[in-house]
């Protein structure tokens, strides 16, 4: 059974004290209310029920003023708000299930509740013992450990090294050895910039310099922007919509160039999400400053949004996802639990659930805010590649809300077009600035008692509450990034760790609370949150301290790795999958990407001919639709943006292999790769070596090189005698099985 702490009680208005009843309240509780819940509740509402129903005590005053999982129990004085109330008059809530109340009962809770609900009862309850629950790990303060002493003193080469030989050692294990210098250069290219080193690379990849050069790429935000889009659920479209049409969103591209930005710059991560919660409050100091942090609020509008029509709960559901995403993504917390009943297992309560809520009740979220675009003033080494593109207007149109976005006729896609009007998807203060009541049971029509905006108070929230002129997001942004904030740095540390040694030090990465796995090496996670945030929440900062370090750079071994004493062996993203084919065949277009297919569409209708369109563009700019994702991604695991995502799905399904055998793209991009090594060099064996270097970066061996004659001659006759030709129609046909085969090797889409 649960027992609110008193602190949480304060927020609700209190009922009348016994020292406060006049004889008339004190005889009238004790004629008329007391025995009604002696009678009626205190079966499976009191200390002694077998079952507390709901989690709801009626039996002493301060439980009937908590309440149980659908919030407090009543509202003195406000007896249409009163749980008590609604659930005696069968509203919504029906108490005693059974059976209705008489009339005149159920009139007297009326009158009691409108009288301030006076309750002379004070003699102690006898409290149930249970076992005192261990505090949650991820809520205790950010230590800085200092790097604890191993006995193998010269294998370290950054301090987290120690954290990492340390427990090798109580083990009784010892690390594996170094990785060799081209499976770490093609670790780090692809770890950095989501791409294969070039064919012909020599450099050390142990040399900070090497490291450097990879940070200092346009490609860098390209990769860890695609990271940071599965976090803030991204795609172009709405996605729940119905069946036949899907709301579109314009204007999501600018988010997505946003974010690639903001790696490549190096944007402070405090700064990032201070930007992305609050950019519309933010000083400004120029115009194009203004616009990027018009562009940043794009995160608070791009979750699927339900549809509409026939559904009371839309705007919940809007303010439900942008919760979400601040508990899952940015805290590693599952605040949503908290809509319908305090959390199971995690210290939030319903009362904080709404105290968020208020936040973005009083956050207007838009179809496309105001803003002109920055591109016609560059900043960024990838917007410098930009300079060729069309500069949209520079004009100011007034936003058109998200909840009702215009149903008009599709236009014909192309690409690249420039935008119509400078818009971006974001969001701005309400013009009602206001708190949110309870929703019993999470839903829209059923009040509870209105709750003071405000944040968890497990992690501090009752510092820094929002004043009754603003939202609050400014000050979310600032309370989420504050160094005494236990979970921020801890998750966002967490996420990198993962993503360059292939599982979390925190195995759930959206998940701290109690549900969560616990951090295998929580001392080195404290030490690099610690770090993170002394080293002014740089990204790159952190990730160059991570792939210098030796554990990073060890040789990888298959299987599972708890203790990071060697690599695991990764399959590649689906973005990075395709762009290393394209990068084999000699097609790929490094340029960034330029807009958006769906520019001047508001609505898309699905039975029109699909949207997608070849492209040569890195994966990162391919259309993303809910519900119709690119074709070129969807066999590996692609995310469905409908929540946040820290940690994909890596399944080997047999569809992969369906794929990579019959669909048109790697069928079609074969054909040309063969027709590529055809003309690169005269001579078998000749071609088999740039086919290997433009597929692997590295020269066959001894074995593969005769595979590969064996398998050419044998395609060869086979396809000549099917084609009745054993010309060179034929000969062109077995270069492309035989690229086909190169790039449906498991080599291409792992990296050791």
């Amino acid at each position: 059974m649960r027992f609110v702490p008193v602190p949480l009680l304060l927020a609700a208005a209190l009922p009348l004290a016994a020292a406060d009843m006049t004889p008339v309240q004190r005889a009238f509780f004790e004629a008329k209310i007391r025995p009604a819940l002696v009678k009626y509740c205190y079966e499976c509402h009191s200390q002694t029920a077998d079952k507390v129903g709901g989690n709801l005590l009626l039996d002493a005053a301060p439980e009937m003023l908590a309440g149980g999982d659908s919030g407090p129990a009543l509202v003195p004085g406000e007896p249409d708000a009163s749980l008590i109330v609604q659930a005696v008059r069968y509203d919504g809530l029906e108490m005693p299930p059974k059976k209705r109340l008489p009339p005149t009962v159920v009139n007297d809770f009326i009158e009691w509740v409108k009288m301030g609900a006076p309750d002379p009862r004070s003699e102690p309850v006898n409290r149930a013992e249970r076992a005192p629950q261990e505090p949650l790990w991820s809520l205790q303060p950010v230590a800085d450990p200092p790097p604890p002493a191993v006995r193998a003193a010269a294998w370290p080469r950054d301090p987290l090294d120690h954290f990492l030989l340390a427990a090798l050692e109580q083990a009784g294990q010892a690390p594996v050895e170094d990785a060799d210098p081209a499976a770490l250069r093609r670790r780090l290219n692809f770890d950095l910039l989501g791409l294969p080193p070039p064919p012909d690379e020599e450099g050390d990849p142990r040399d900070p310099a090497y490291i450097d050069r990879l940070l200092a790429s346009p490609h860098f935000g390209e990769k860890w922007g695609r990271h940071w889009l599965d976090v803030a659920r991204y795609a172009e479209s709405n996605g729940n919509d119905g069946l036949s049409r899907n709301a579109s969103f314009p204007h999501a591209w600018r988010y997505r160039d946003y974010v690639i930005a903001a790696f490549n710059d190096d944007l402070p991560y405090d700064r990032f999400l201070l930007e992305q919660l609050a950019g519309d409050l933010l000083p400004a100091e120029t115009p194009a400053q203004r616009d990027r942090q018009l562009v940043a609020t794009g995160l608070l509008a791009l979750g699927a949004k339900p549809a509409k029509a026939m559904n009371d709960n839309f705007e919940m559901d809007v303010i439900a996802d942008q919760i979400g995403l601040v508990g899952s993504g940015l805290l590693g917390l599952s605040v949503g639990c908290a809509r319908c009943h305090d959390h199971k297992t995690d210290p939030i309560p319903t009362r904080e659930y709404y105290a968020l809520a208020g936040i973005f009740r009083s956050t207007e979220t838009l179809w496309g805010a105001a803003a002109r675009q920055a591109l016609t003033a560059p900043q960024t080494a990838l917007h410098r590649l930009q300079t060729a593109a069309p500069a949209p207007p520079r004009l100011e149109l007034e936003p058109v809300l998200l909840a009702n976005p215009p149903r008009r006729p599709p236009a014909a896609p192309a690409f690249p077009q420039p935008p119509e009007a400078a818009l971006a998807m974001g969001v701005r203060e309400a013009k009602k600035i206001e708190d949110c009541k309870l929703h019993i049971g999470g839903e829209a029509k059923r009040f509870g008692a209105s709750v003071p905006r405000g944040f968890l108070s497990a992690l501090g929230g009752h510092e820094a509450a929002p004043g009754p002129t603003q939202s609050g997001r400014l000050e979310l942004a600032r309370w989420l990034t504050r160094p005494e904030n236990p979970l921020t740095a801890r998750v966002f540390v967490n996420r990198v760790w993962l993503h360059l040694f292939g599982q979390g030090l925190v195995a759930t990465p959206d998940d701290f609370g109690v549900a969560g796995a616990r951090p295998s090496h929580p001392e080195l996670l404290d030490h690099l949150a610690t770090r993170f945030m002394r080293e002014g929440w740089s990204v790159k900062r952190l990730i160059r301290a991570l792939v210098l370090s030796r554990g990073y750079q060890l040789a990888a071994r298959p299987g599972e790795h708890p203790l990071f004493g060697h690599q695991p062996r990764r399959r590649l993203e689906a973005e990075a999958i395709r762009d290393a084919m394209l990068a084999a065949a000699g097609e790929l277009d490094r340029q960034p990407g330029v807009g958006s297919l769906i520019q001047g569409r508001d609505v898309l209708i699905n039975e029109l001919p699909p949207l997608h369109r070849p492209s040569r563009q890195r994966s990162l700019y391919l259309l993303l639709l809910r519900n119709a994702m690119p074709p070129e991604l969807t066999p590996f695991n692609l995310p469905d943006a409908t929540a946040v995502t820290g940690s994909r799905d890596r399944a080997t399904l047999a569809t992969q292999a369906l794929y990579l055998l019959n669909n048109p793209f790697v069928v079609g991009l074969s054909q040309r790769f063969g027709a590529r090594v055809q003309a690169a060099a005269p001579g078998t064996d000749a071609r088999v070596r740039f086919a290997y270097r433009s597929t692997f970066g590295r020269t066959p061996t001894d074995g593969e090189m005769q595979q590969a004659r064996d398998f050419l001659r044998e395609a060869d006759l086979m396809l000549a005698s099917t084609a009745q030709d054993e010309g060179p129609a034929g000969r062109s046909d077995a270069w492309a099985a035989f690229c086909q085969a190169l790039l449906s090797a498991s080599e291409l889409r792992y990296v050791d």
